[in-house]
């Protein structure tokens, strides 16, 4: 097991710099997901960590490796594409046995190797069946087997996921999971489904054109987004526009505008007089509990969905909010009810816009 070190990188592609001054440490064994929307540099990232690209400035580290000028093929590094790019004429050993003949092991080695791995991947049964013979989540399998059984130093995962349905992402989801904490293998996966990156990881960065918005746990990124932008791309979040009529410090329980009321809130980092941004989950928001800083809202619309209802509110000065609702009486509230709205204090954040 060993750590990837990203120092000051750059990376140009077709004349543009799309990666600029991108440091990052990715801690050995781990599993890190590198999230965001379509042309955020995800991608360009990984694919230089594997040698596709160059780097046009700064440093990379597999442990102690300098990876900056070594050529993919001597990097030690397995991938997983989001297409499975599994030779359609091979069968599905000769798919899995690929990289072992690139490095020379005997067929006696092979063997037992890939049949080891195809095992793991739940696919013993198949190692005569050609791609087209497969299911989508079964050629998904096989490279995930054909990249773990070379026993990497590092695993690059390209949303490989993508093109599976609903219930298939589940299971190889889990399979992944399972099969990286088994082998210990560091992991950079690369995913624009916050469903994902909340499951998998143990760290996630959330990038936002070339740079790292925010890195931390799971739970760091969705409860302590550090902007709006973090907030509203990981899970629903009810974003307010709000002006301060002073500067807040930072810490708990202070008093920001909302509503046409005084609400209390968390402020992670100091934040001067002027244009704000409330930030809160819709199961933050309840309704009709007693609350001595409730405010009044008319019920706009209601979705039931079995364990939970959620509902758009409006508030007097037109603020619109998501409420998400569980347990006993979550269905209850009807549409154009008048109903109390009171926000959980302690999960409610106050950044800068």
């Amino acid at each position: 097991m060993v750590a990837v070190t990203i120092d000051k990188l750059a990376v140009s592609y077709g004349g543009a710099r799309v990666i600029d001054n991108l440091s990052l440490m990715i801690e050995s064994g781990s599993f890190f997901t590198l999230l965001g929307p379509s042309g955020c540099g995800k991608t360009t990232l990984l694919r230089t960590l594997a040698g596709f690209l160059d780097v046009a400035d700064g440093r990379l580290l597999l442990g102690e490796r300098d990876l900056t000028r070594m050529p993919a093929h001597q990097r030690d590094i397995g991938m997983v594409f989001q297409d499975y790019a599994l030779f359609p004429d091979k069968t599905v050993f000769d798919n899995v046995a690929y990289g072992l003949r690139a490095r020379k092991l005997s067929e006696t080695a092979i063997k037992p190797r890939v049949g080891e791995y195809l095992e793991r991947v739940g696919l013993s049964g198949f190692p005569d069946r050609r791609p087209a013979e497969l299911s989508g989540g079964q050629r998904q399998r096989v490279a995930l087997a054909r990249a773990l059984v070379i026993q990497p130093q590092l695993m690059l995962m390209d949303e490989p996921l993508s093109n599976l349905d609903a219930k298939l992402r589940v299971q190889v989801r889990e399979t992944i999971a399972d099969l990286q904490r088994e082998a210990g293998i560091t992991t950079v996966f690369v995913t624009h489904d916050q469903e994902e990156a909340l499951a998998l990881s143990d760290r996630i960065g959330l990038m936002k054109q070339g740079k790292l918005e925010q890195v931390g746990t799971p739970e760091d990124i969705y409860r302590t987004p550090v902007s709006a932008y973090v907030a509203d791309f990981v899970g629903a979040a009810n974003t307010v526009a709000i002006r301060l009529a002073g500067p807040l410090a930072a810490g708990d329980g202070q008093a920001v505008p909302f509503g046409g009321a005084l609400v209390s809130a968390r402020v992670p980092k100091p934040i001067g007089t002027g244009n704000a941004v409330l930030i809160v989950r819709p199961e933050d928001v309840m309704l009709d509990l007693p609350s001595p800083t409730a405010i009044a809202a008319v019920v706009a619309s209601k979705q039931y969905l079995g364990g939970t209802t959620h509902y758009a509110v409006t508030l007097s000065d037109g603020t619109r909010l998501s409420v998400a609702l569980h347990g006993p009486g979550h269905s209850a509230h009807a549409v154009g009810a008048t109903v109390s709205l009171a926000l959980d204090a302690a999960k409610v954040l106050v950044v800068e816009s």
